[in-house]
């Protein structure tokens, strides 16, 4: 017995243990069948489930459970990275709330402390995974920390290194303070903030040594509690204003250190004062032109963004405390001149939000230049597509300004960079501290050395940098490169992931691909767009603009998610959430369950002939099937999911649902013959296997109920439905059906006239034979009786539908002079309507000056109230 009402949070625990228990989602090479494989994006795991996750995590499914059903070999591998950056200042979080300081910590007891926070909350984000329909390999979830996997990582270091590909230098990075460690040019989110520009004066160094602040120059700057790291003031050497000053000095504020006036062409003459403050230390350009003037550098910031002892004023305190009292201190010097309000972009971390400080640092790289170009290549040939294919242009901009990437980090939490340092500083990259001490004494010969003399760099390697790797190491292909499941699941088929990562991850993945097993890693690269609220904002929990997505699967069910999420979500296009796309999905569900209510409480009588009405019907339907399977797959070889939902929509909704059962439905308390009913389960079949990537739970539910079916069968592994040859003409004709139908029934209620009540019909057409067929599903669909054929005008109201006219006589139903009324009033609003217009068309001023499209549309008005003029009189001559 089937429930009134459908109860999404009743059946979909039960089909998702249903199909854990057998096994549905398991994958094992099998060279009888296709592989079809799909990488997770692997989340953080420290993270939850949000509405990015939702809508990626869908489109992935959709697409693993198609191939399956179509019987490939569906393998999608789950999996979480160990984030380094947001692990770690989770585990700081936990150890604060403890009265713990990581400093006070051992490397090895702050790990334990890492692992401790993973084993309890790593895995929330997959579980919930699974409240959404994942269909996941699950014995197959990869951790980017988990033994194989951070071998492969070395591996790939060790590698590099002896390729010449990964150095280690002194460069000016990009330093997040609040996590203490550099981040990459890709993890440094520029954001539009409000500043203050201070303008403040340096005097100028006279013969006697004394400043002079009347001889000086102003500068402008957005960061003061930087100048006492200042080196130099730069000017542009063709500024006829400060020639004179060339070579001369002046004095640092408030610390009254002497600086030297220099000459640059960087030096803009029309932005600010033309006057530079250079500070190599704290500024990436001022570095490059710190290096061409072979200028001192001042570092005066601590690792957490407090001022060190170089600043030798402000010392300990914080940057933007430290920006605040400076300001006040210059102005009670006398050095500062005014402050002006300033918006400018301003890098921040990306994982932290932290604003980002640029800082010199010894940090290991790996060169891109070479690595990069087959990634480069194979992208802009379309070996490798992004979808939308837009992206190739930013694809293609970043690729040819590629910069060497940092790969380290100054963290404890991740995969340890396998470079040791002797006492003399001699350093030796090897897998393993005992293999950097065989290689010293071998190499070295240093046949005394112990392990106790050789320490490891403490730094560990980017968590990218781990990634990277992930359609490789998953098969573990690093370690075994030759390996069954590596030859079988690689290259995996589609990744569906953000735009915001497509240089984090997508590019470094096809780089390591076409470097470790000379292939892309996928063919297909689906790029979705951002979830945002209705103010365009992207969804955060730190904006409280996001539901919960756990809270929207209880209430809704997740179906109702996933079509909701879908349905106005094209690739690459930003997703304006609305949670009325979710009761629309949750509505659409409904729908299917009461339409299937209703088939399944009919009485089949297999004695009854099948009416001509339902033999059309079903001919038309079988067409409307097949046209729309073939309309699907058409979407989904070129990655248009939404489409091809809005498609299975349509098809369910409104053509099997409002169209096809009004058709075949049999009179009330009457039964139904049984071919029609039969073929009624097996569209319903049919359109659950259709609807089933989208909506597991529901067509599952349904697809059981359709028979008695046996153990161990599921729709998850039953044939998705393949097109079959459709008639158009038999469409086209149904389409003309539902217009002639929908005419009536609006001219029923424009009159009030009931439903119940038949009408006569006439019909003038050179195609009698289209409408002989149609005439019992005219009948029956309309409520009119007595169909002719008219060769001219004929009684009654008319219309037209295509190149036919058709008319509908209503005088035993109408109340004639009521109607003659409305004909007459409708009659002197047009004619009125139309002189306005005329006016207009008469000015000749205005069909000379006005834009040509705004005549036609004037000119289209005068038709089109011509033609209803026309028609009105007609219809009350008719009357008479």
């Amino acid at each position: 017995m089937i429930s009134k009402t459908y109860a999404p949070q009743e059946i979909e625990d039960k089909w998702y243990s249903y199909w854990i228990e057998n096994k549905f989602f398991q994958s094992k090479p099998n060279p009888d069948k296709e592989p079809y494989t799909i990488v997770i994006p692997p989340p953080n795991v420290t993270g939850v489930l949000h509405m990015g996750h939702m809508l990626n995590n869908t489109i992935q499914d959709i697409l693993i459970r198609k191939a399956r059903m179509e019987g490939k070999e569906a393998c999608w591998v789950p999996g979480t990275d160990h984030a380094s950056i947001a692990t770690e200042a989770k585990v700081v979080a936990m150890l604060k709330e403890r009265g713990i300081n990581k400093r006070d910590l051992t490397r090895d007891e702050f790990l334990e402390y890492c692992w401790e926070w993973t084993h309890k909350y790593g895995g929330i984000i997959l579980k919930q995974l699974r409240k959404l329909g994942a269909s996941c390999d699950w014995d197959r979830t990869r951790f980017t920390m988990e033994p194989d996997l951070y071998d492969s990582v070395i591996d790939v270091f060790i590698d590099l290194y002896n390729k010449g590909e990964i150095y280690r230098g002194h460069r000016m990075v990009n330093w997040d303070p609040q996590a203490r460690t550099t981040v990459s040019d890709e993890e440094v989110i520029m954001k539009e903030v409000n500043q203050k520009l201070v303008y403040l004066r340096y005097p100028l160094v006279g013969e006697d040594g004394e400043g002079r602040m009347e001889e000086g120059v102003t500068i402008a700057t957005t960061r003061p509690e930087t100048i006492m790291a200042d080196v130099a003031i730069c000017v542009n050497p063709a500024d006829e204003r400060y020639q004179h000053l060339i070579g001369k000095k002046v004095l640092i504020p408030l610390i009254n250190r002497a600086i030297p006036i220099i000459a640059d062409d960087y030096v803009e003459m029309e932005f600010g004062t033309g006057c530079l403050k250079v500070t190599p230390a704290h500024d990436t350009n001022d570095y490059e032109l710190g290096k061409r003037h072979n200028l001192p550098i001042i570092d005066l910031l601590n690792e957490d963004g407090t001022l060190n002892d170089k600043a030798q004023i402000l010392v300990g305190e914080e940057r933007f405390v430290a920006r605040k009292k400076i300001i006040k201190l210059l102005e009670e010097s006398g050095n500062l001149v005014k402050v002006e309000e300033y918006r400018s972009n301003v890098g921040h971390s990306e994982r932290t939000d932290s604003v980002i400080e640029p800082r010199l640092s010894e940090q290991w790289f790996l060169r891109m230049e070479k690595i990069s170009k087959p990634a480069f290549d194979n992208v802009m040939n379309d070996t490798v597509q992004l979808i939308p294919a837009k992206f190739k242009n930013t694809y293609r901009h970043w690729m040819e300004n590629v910069r060497d990437w940092n790969i380290s980090r100054q963290l404890w939490w991740g995969h340890r960079i396998p470079a040791y340092y002797l006492n003399d500083g001699t350093m030796i990259v090897a897998k393993s501290k005992r293999e950097a001490l065989r290689k010293a004494q071998h190499e070295y010969q240093l046949f005394a050395l112990t392990e106790e003399d050789i320490t490891q760099d403490p730094d560990v390697l980017d968590t990218w940098f781990s990634s990277w790797l992930w359609p490789i190491s998953v098969f573990n292909g690093i370690k075994e490169p030759d390996n069954e499941e590596v030859n079988y699941y690689y290259p995996t088929n589609d990744l569906v992931t953000a735009p915001e990562i497509l240089f984090f991850w997508v590019a470094r993945m096809i780089i390591a691909g076409y470097e470790y097993r000379g292939q892309y890693p996928f063919k297909n690269v689906y790029l979705t767009g951002i979830v945002r609220d209705k103010q365009g904002r992207k969804m955060s929990k730190s904006l409280g603009n996001s539901p919960d997505p756990i809270d929207l699967i209880e209430k809704y069910g997740a179906d109702s998610i996933r079509t909701g999420m879908l349905f106005s979500s094209q690739a690459g296009n930003d997703l304006p959430y609305d949670e009325k796309l979710i009761e629309q999905g949750r509505n659409f569900g409904n729908k299917i369950w009461n339409a299937f209510r209703l088939v399944k409480g009919w009485t089949v009588d297999s004695e009854l002939p099948v009416p001509e009405g339902s033999k059309l019907a079903v001919q038309w339907f079988e067409s409307k099937l097949n046209q729309t399977l073939a309309e699907v797959q058409d979407h989904f070889s070129k990655f248009r999911i939404s489409d091809a939902l809005n498609s299975v929509y349509k098809l369910i909704w409104d053509d099997f649902c409002a169209q096809y059962l009004e058709m075949i439905k049999p009179g009330f308390e009457q039964p139904i013959d049984l071919s029609t009913y039969d073929s009624t389960l097996d569209f319903f079949d049919r359109q659950m296997r259709l609807l089933h990537p989208f909506m597991p739970f529901i067509s599952e539910e349904i697809w059981q109920n359709i028979i008695e079916r046996g153990e161990k069968e599921s729709i998850c592994i039953a044939h998705f439905p393949q097109a079959a040859e459709f008639d158009q003409s038999l469409l086209n004709d149904f389409d003309i059906l539902f217009e002639l139908v929908s005419s009536i029934r609006n001219l029923r209620n424009s009159k009030g006239i009931s439903p119940k009540t038949a009408l006569p019909l006439a019909i003038r057409t050179d195609s009698n034979e289209r409408y002989n067929a149609l005439t019992p599903l005219i009948e029956k669909l309309a409520n009119v009786e007595g169909i002719s054929y008219v060769s001219g005008e004929a009684e009654g109201t008319s219309f037209r539908v295509k190149s036919d006219e058709f008319f509908v006589n209503l005088a035993d139903e109408l109340d004639v002079e009521a109607e003659r009324e409305n004909l007459l009033r409708e009659l002197e609003y047009t004619k009125g309507f139309l002189d306005s217009v005329m006016k207009k068309l008469s000015n000749e001023r205005f069909v000379a000056n006005a834009k040509g499209d705004i005549v036609e549309k004037e000119r289209a008005k005068q038709a089109d109230a011509e033609a209803k003029i026309a028609t009105l009189t007609e219809a009350l001559a008719r009357l008479k």
